[in-house]
């Protein structure tokens, strides 16, 4: 499974800034072409997109399409669905009609262009009450028929404009709506989705609270709007060289034990059995993981 800890906008149209965000340490650019381009660039961005995508890039590339209901998507995946994009964002999903469609399209793509079934990914944000009153719905389709789509996003600007709900420094009225994509994810057999941006730029601390808190909830990584929140959200999803430790000491003892018949320890006043121990070995080979992408980059 490809880490994804760290997914960068960036404006499709803003080709320095493009190259920097795909040789970012981050682990998926997101190139724009929704929020972040104006109507009279949408469909010139189309081709510029494609074409960053086409060198080489330490980042998987991603393109953030506009929404099914408007007049660009259409031509915006017959645009990008090519070689060298890795994956498509579906932004504002509302029903499990609209993310058939949307998979239907790219597989006819797919095959038009010769590209390998299922080879260009799909992460479609959830924003809006529509899609959160469905989101059992919408993760059991997803599981159950859509094989390009590994893992769902939440994306708490749109939706708090939605819901009339104010975006506080604590997150509180986010809560619900986390809990409920985590759980729903998990239960239909998908990975664990991606946070929302923070999208207060000055707030490093606050930036550092919601990326711990997120994790704590079960996602596995944030979107992020600028190139220095990166480090921050990569760390926060990371385990710590502390966690790192633990998990081997975890790890030792309970193989210790067990090769003894014993299935369950006391290890630093804390009680270790096979679920703590599992956890641990999580911890190690996601520690693993992100060596060898470090090692390889």
């Amino acid at each position: 499974m490809a880490l994804s800890r760290t997914f960068l906008f960036v404006p499709g149209n803003h080709a320095r800034r493009v190259e920097k965000a795909l040789a970012a340490d981050v682990d998926a650019a997101i190139l724009d072409l929704e929020d972040a381009v104006a109507a009279s660039e949408k469909v010139a961005t189309r081709a510029q997109v494609v074409d960053a995508l086409q060198r080489a890039h330490r980042a998987r590339g991603y393109v953030r399409i506009n929404a099914l209901d408007t007049e660009y998507a259409f031509g915006d995946l017959q645009a990008v669905v090519a070689r060298g994009v890795d994956g498509i964002v579906l932004p504002k999903l509302e029903s499990v009609e609209q993310l058939h469609t949307a998979d239907w399209l790219i597989t006819q793509i797919e095959r038009e262009r010769g590209l390998d079934a299922n080879s260009v990914e799909l992460m479609p944000i959830v924003e809006t009450g529509a899609g959160f009153a469905v989101i059992d719905a919408l993760c059991n389709a997803a599981s159950q028929r859509v094989q390009r789509l590994k893992r769902f996003a939440f994306g708490a600007g749109d939706f708090c404009l939605d819901m009339n709900l104010v975006w506080s420094d604590d997150e509180f009225e986010l809560q619900t709506y986390r809990s409920a994509l985590v759980l729903a994810s998990r239960a239909a057999g998908l990975q664990a989705p991606v946070d929302t941006v923070w999208v207060r730029l000055d707030d490093a601390d606050g930036l550092a609270r919601s990326a711990a808190r997120a994790r704590g909830m079960g996602f596995q990584g944030k979107l992020c709007i600028h190139p220095a929140q990166c480090d921050a959200v990569n760390r926060a999803f990371s385990p710590s060289a502390a966690e790192i430790g633990h998990a081997r000491a975890v790890v030792e003892a309970f193989r210790r034990a067990e090769a003894e018949g014993v299935a369950s320890i006391r290890l630093d006043g804390a009680f270790i059995d096979y679920p703590v121990a599992y956890r641990a070995q999580r911890v190690l080979d996601f520690a693993a993981q992100i060596d060898a992408r470090a090692n390889a980059a």
